[in-house]
């Protein structure tokens, strides 16, 4: 994130945001660009508005934006009050209100729910979901998977520096999504199920069977089983979470 903002230099290779290479077009690309990296700092004695007036002044932002931004991020009712009194998650939505006084393309944001409390993420989810629906491009670093898988719609993961994976997380989890089955004479049901050639694999925990076939075929494969005599008690789609997808995409190859 900070190569991306020019903080660091890189140590090989290129950048390019919003078509320009940030070697030679930085400022150009930081004018058009809005970021928090790690904890949001402010004047703590100085209201919520005041320290926006500051961060305005200071980018060359206009001073008008301020009440939109502060309405964005639902703090309009608390701009008056100083920033030591907010909470985590309130300075969080402040540090996202600075970030948008200058009507960004792109905002690049590091682990926005970092050290929130319940309440403060789902304050921030709120946040993305909003800025979403108003069309503006939002770039996130997070390693809280469940809030990615809810608000983004598209991932990039990465493993030592190195590119996995990278998608629509709805196409991404769907191809992993599995059948569970719950039956007796398991053994006997796997080894019926897995000829099948619709069904990519199917292991077996116990009593219960994972099949990865297409979930609008559960009533096939309840019907394939009843005409071998084999009942299930349970049949039920298993969703793949993000968290999941992670840990088997970036574990370590068995040796």
């Amino acid at each position: 994130m900070r190569m991306l903002l020019g903080l660091v230099r890189p140590s090989g290779g290129s950048v390019r945001i919003l078509g320009m290479d940030i070697e030679h077009y930085l400022p150009q690309i930081l004018a058009r660009t809005g970021s928090i990296i790690e904890n949001p700092t402010f004047y703590p004695f100085l209201s919520g508005r005041d320290n926006l007036r500051v961060v305005a002044r200071l980018t060359g932002s206009p001073l008008a934006r301020i009440e939109a931004v502060l309405e964005l991020v639902d703090l309009s009712s608390s701009a008056k009050r100083s920033f030591k009194t907010y909470s985590l998650g309130m300075k969080q939505r402040l540090a996202v209100a600075a970030a948008l006084l200058n009507e960004p393309d792109l905002l690049i944001l590091d682990e926005p729910a970092n050290g929130l409390d319940p309440a403060g993420i789902v304050e921030m989810r709120s946040l993305m979901r909003r800025l979403k629906s108003q069309g503006h491009t939002v770039l996130i670093s997070s390693h809280v998977l469940h809030e990615i898988e809810q608000i983004c719609d598209r991932i990039l993961i990465l493993n030592h520096g190195k590119i996995v994976v990278q998608g629509k997380v709805e196409s991404l989890l769907n191809a992993r999504s599995r059948i569970a089955i719950r039956v007796d004479r398991a053994g006997e049901a796997q080894a019926m199920l897995k000829p099948i050639d619709w069904i990519e694999d199917v292991s077996r925990e116990g009593d219960l069977l994972l099949l990865t076939a297409p979930p609008d075929r559960a009533a096939d494969i309840n019907r394939l089983l009843a005409g071998e005599g084999l009942f299930a008690s349970e049949i039920r789609p298993e969703e793949e979470s993000l968290e999941r997808f992670f840990l088997d995409v970036t574990e370590a190859p068995k040796a």
